[in-house]
């Protein structure tokens, strides 16, 4: 795993200007996800924690189109996922994980699902997580995303994703060192 020097983990003022321009005009035209959430309330809380910013950038940066799809009452944290109609195109072409990378004989991909959102500071959805996402659009009717995999199956050696096909939500398994040009994975992360 590529370690990130925490200086990177900053954005310049244009950046920020920029990433929040994005967000707030996806925010408006998709307020079906996140009814009874104020912008500026989600505004502030972005903009009062640096580090988190940058994490939503670089969902961004992978073509996640990230967007608040909730707010923790408890915590009083916004709810961010991928909003991307398909799995994010920055993020394709993945193994499960490190040990998934590794056991490949050839033809080793760049990276892994499970390093790559760590190195983000994001965590990839849950199979509830996303099936909770599907119930606000359609998304992955011709990709599929790789999902937080429960530690009995990947102590088998599987891992799982999941797609939307004929109006349904499949969760799905492969080995986890298999990847595909379709399959990428969305993250969430709390602001």
């Amino acid at each position: 795993m590529s370690k990130i020097n925490s200086n990177t983990k900053k954005l310049s003022s244009e950046q920020r200007e920029e990433l929040l321009r994005a967000l707030k005009s996806r925010f408006e035209k998709n307020m079906n996800r996140h009814k009874g959430i104020e912008w500026a309330n989600v505004q502030a809380k972005l903009e009062a924690n640096t580090e988190k910013l940058w994490s939503i950038h670089e969902m961004e940066r992978t073509d996640g189109e990230p967007d608040v799809v909730g707010h923790d009452k408890k915590t009083d944290e916004y709810i961010f996922y991928d909003c991307s109609a398909e799995s994010p195109k920055g993020r394709r072409s993945v193994c499960y994980d490190r040990e998934g990378l590794e056991s490949r004989k050839e033809h080793k991909p760049e990276n892994n699902a499970i390093d790559m959102a760590a190195a983000m500071g994001i965590e990839l959805l849950t199979e509830e997580q996303y099936r909770e996402l599907q119930k606000l659009g359609n998304f992955d009717t011709k990709t599929s995303s790789w999902l937080k995999t429960p530690s009995e199956i990947r102590k088998l050696g599987g891992a799982i994703f999941a797609d939307y096909r004929y109006g349904n939500v499949f969760v799905y398994h492969n080995g986890a060192e298999s990847y595909y040009g379709a399959r990428a994975f969305r993250g969430s992360l709390k602001v």
